[in-house]
């Protein structure tokens, strides 16, 4: 009986979700709507992030890059907010956004931890490529210390 209760509450609140989609994202989910190029249909600029953004509170965030999510639908956002790349979905509708990660059901595979670890590898600093001999010292690091003396 419990069970039964608690899929009856989810098939109610998964047709409430339904019935407040607008007809981009309806369109968005259709096989024929968008001609399975969504981005002909539906699009979204790094400005318009950044407003979601601020909107939510997150004004200080820089956007990395905006692509379509592997969710028919979504938009995934990247972002740096206070130096540590995040990212959320937001629908194409650009009224919802989804901060959880997205999973794939077969496999099992977090495709939001894939992209996050995309994003830190890119921006990883590679130390043996800066050139040494230009490098900047600082203090006299090349002078022998004095015998017996601290200062």
């Amino acid at each position: 009986m419990k069970r039964f209760f608690i899929l009856l509450l989810t098939i109610a609140f998964l047709c409430s979700a339904l019935f407040q989609l607008n007809s981009d994202s309806l369109q968005a989910l259709d096989k024929t709507g968008c001609e399975m190029d969504c981005q002909k249909c539906h699009t979204i600029t790094n400005q318009e992030a950044k407003e979601i953004l601020k909107n939510m509170k997150i004004p200080e965030a820089e956007i990395l890059q905006v692509q379509l999510s592997p969710v028919k639908g979504l938009w995934e956002v990247s972002f740096m907010n206070r130096g540590k790349p995040t990212l959320i979905y937001v629908d194409f509708s650009k009224s919802f956004i989804l901060p959880g990660p997205v999973v794939e059901i077969k496999g099992g595979k977090n495709k939001t931890q894939e992209r996050l670890a995309k994003i830190q590898e890119s921006r990883r600093v590679d130390f043996s490529k800066i050139p040494l001999n230009q490098g900047l010292v600082m203090g006299d690091v090349l002078a022998p210390p004095q015998s017996g003396c601290l200062y």
